[in-house]
């Protein structure tokens, strides 16, 4: 495991790093300010109540960093961006235009990071009304008057668009993905407060259930650390250089079984609680055909039912292949060994060398899978022989928590290495 440590102490020796660090900082202080500004007219004590009561509220409560359950400017956080992305990567995978200005290269990524940010703000402004009209039907918000709910609204989209484009500064400027980072500081600055205040915690603790806490919440770190580092190591061998005279050279391609990172988790949690929301919502609809969607919604995404786990499971799994083909693309890489005059031992170059690539990355990422899809729901099962319900958040945030702390350390480590080595030559 690389020393996250070790790696940040390196970079004060680094000036560019060192300023790609303080830039990171920043924008974190920036997104924790604002995060604590209220929307006014909204009753603290009735909305901390209604997420009290509801899981499903309090883990989305949780990937916003706690500016839902204060009701802040940044409420709907990320979600809406992470949908619009979701949207356009499936757009990219039925429409062939988008799919070709996929592999135009840097051009072909800014004109499809573009049409997310415009397909945001629909998102952000559908998903504000659907939550303030949730809350109004809670009695939580007091104002009727239609244009402080326009008003609202667009406090509330004006945050996630603020949100999105800190997140893209620190891609650009700071240290890893900035989505990733931003949704890591949320967790990270809410998780200790949800587990310390939850009431499981506090009236039914026993050193039984405490052990049981603390033992799962090492074997869910060990076990991401573990995956996340798996790697299958592919032999490719290239032919000797006549020109040079020099003998041929192997090297290794490395196929990581978590392929797709937390993005599957991501992306599964901001589909699988949205359900339930609208539910809850239709429940105040006297349709008898609404209501009876109202009830099946509700029922079926419940997380004390069988059906929610199995749900977001599978939407764990499917995620997880969607973005490793999205990521990987056997066909290019085949072509790339072949360009370089490379080749798989017993293995012709081309087309069989991409099937092959396709055949082993299908089979790890199955694995990888697995354990993303058992980590994601196997916490909210342990809930009920435990009774401490903040497993049931504990699990999916200390997944992203552990993965992106990795994937910055290895950031920081790769740039540190190749400064190094330029600085050798």
């Amino acid at each position: 495991m690389p020393n996250i440590l070790t790696a940040v102490t390196n970079v004060w020796k680094v000036k560019d790093l060192r300023r790609k660090f303080l830039i990171t900082l920043g924008i974190l202080a920036i997104f924790r300010f604002l995060a604590v500004i209220p929307v006014p007219g909204i009753d603290r004590t009735a909305l901390s109540q209604l997420f009290s009561g509801n899981q499903i509220l309090g883990l989305l409560d949780i990937f916003s960093g706690g500016t839902l359950a204060n009701f802040s400017i940044m409420a709907l956080g990320l979600g809406p961006y992470i949908n619009a992305s979701i949207v356009l990567q499936l757009l990219t995978m039925i429409f062939p235009k988008l799919e070709a200005l996929s592999k135009e290269g840097e051009f072909g990524r800014e004109k499809i990071n573009q049409y997310t940010r415009l397909l945001t703000v629909p998102l952000s402004a559908v998903q504000a009304i659907g939550m303030v009209a949730l809350l109004k039907n809670q009695n939580i918000i007091s104002f009727a008057d239609p244009l402080a709910v326009v008003n609202v609204v667009m406090t509330m989209l004006a945050g996630t668009m603020i949100l999105m484009w800190l997140g893209e500064l620190l891609t650009e400027y700071g240290v890893g993905n900035g989505i990733s980072v931003l949704i890591f500081a949320g967790i990270v600055g809410r998780l200790p407060v949800a587990l310390l205040q939850t009431e499981a915690i506090r009236q039914t603790l026993t050193v039984f259930n405490l052990a049981i806490f603390v033992a799962l919440a090492l074997a869910v770190i060990a076990g991401i650390v573990y995956v996340n580092e798996a790697q299958r190591q592919i032999t490719v061998r290239y032919a000797r250089r006549p020109s040079s005279g020099s003998g041929g050279q192997s090297t290794h391609l490395p196929l990581r079984v978590n392929q797709a990172g937390v993005i599957p988790i991501i992306f599964a949690v901001s589909l699988v609680v949205m359900p339930s929301i609208v539910g809850r919502y239709l429940l105040q609809v006297n349709v008898p055909y609404v209501t009876g969607l109202a009830n099946f919604l509700s029922t079926t995404f419940d997380p004390n039912r069988w059906s929610y786990h199995v749900i977001y499971f599978l939407l764990v799994m499917g995620f997880t292949y969607f973005y490793t083909a999205v990521t990987f693309n056997p066909d290019k890489i085949a072509d790339e060994i072949k360009k370089y005059g490379g080749f798989l031992p017993g293995i012709r170059p081309g087309k069989q060398t991409a099937d092959y690539l396709s055949y082993v990355l299908n089979r790890i990422t199955l694995a990888g899978g697995l354990f993303l899809g058992a980590i994601a729901v196997l916490p909210s099962l342990a809930t009920n022989l435990t009774g401490i319900s903040t497993l049931t958040l504990g699990g999916t945030g200390i997944l992203i928590v552990v993965s992106v702390v990795l994937e910055i350390s290895k950031s920081l480590e790769s740039q540190l290495i190749m400064r190094n080595y330029d600085s050798f030559l």
